[in-house]
């Protein structure tokens, strides 16, 4: 076995290859040392434990699907981004086979704490950015939110839909973009 020293970086890419390749649960020790040619004692030096390396790896993905190549997005509006967010995360689960349930289920049911507080932070981050993105659309209803129904309560609603649709593998959107339409905007048309 080589033992040179690689970089956090050049793990994390290799962890990414084993997840497109075999899954998630292919993630230990081992099989990334094996995958970047090193000695176990190598991805120790990065990641003290199996959890560390897995919780490193899932954000590194995480990282990998909303990737934006370079390019700043602005959304003409709330449902333009929740679009492009459905579509992105389609494509993670086609790249990424299995990686959103098996992600989902294993930190949901509170086996690795660390895991979830990961999920609960990237996720945290996806809902500030719809939240802003919501704020900032000019074509939302003047009263359409108000005590009982806040542009929180309403990215919290929607996340958990848009969860809910991509765990049952729904190809589409169209229902989810229609309801937040009927709800926020002014002169809602049916959505394409």
């Amino acid at each position: 076995m080589n033992t040179k020293v690689t970089s956090r970086e050049a793990i994390l890419a290799e962890c990414r290859k084993l997840v497109m390749e075999q899954g998630i649960s292919a993630l230990n020790i081992r099989s990334v040392a094996h995958a970047c040619g090193v000695a176990v004692g190598s991805i120790y030096n990065y990641f003290p434990s199996k959890t560390d390396l897995i919780g490193a790896a899932v954000e590194d993905v995480w990282r990998d699907i909303f990737h934006l190549s370079g390019k700043d997005l602005a959304f003409q509006s709330f449902s333009d981004c929740l679009l492009w967010l459905f579509h992105r995360i389609r494509a993670g689960c086609d790249k990424y086979p299995g990686f959103f349930t098996f992600h989902s289920m294993s930190f949901a049911a509170g086996e690795k704490e660390a895991g979830r507080q990961r999920m609960e932070k990237y996720f945290g981050h996806i809902k500030k950015c719809l939240r802003d993105v919501l704020e900032a659309d000019p074509k939302v209803r003047p009263d359409a939110f108000g005590k009982d129904f806040s542009p929180d309560i309403l990215v919290e609603f929607v996340f958990t839909l848009f969860t809910s649709m991509i765990l049952q593998n729904q190809d589409q959107c169209k229902p989810l973009l229609e309801m937040v339409s009927r709800c926020i905007y002014q002169d809602a048309h049916p959505v394409p």
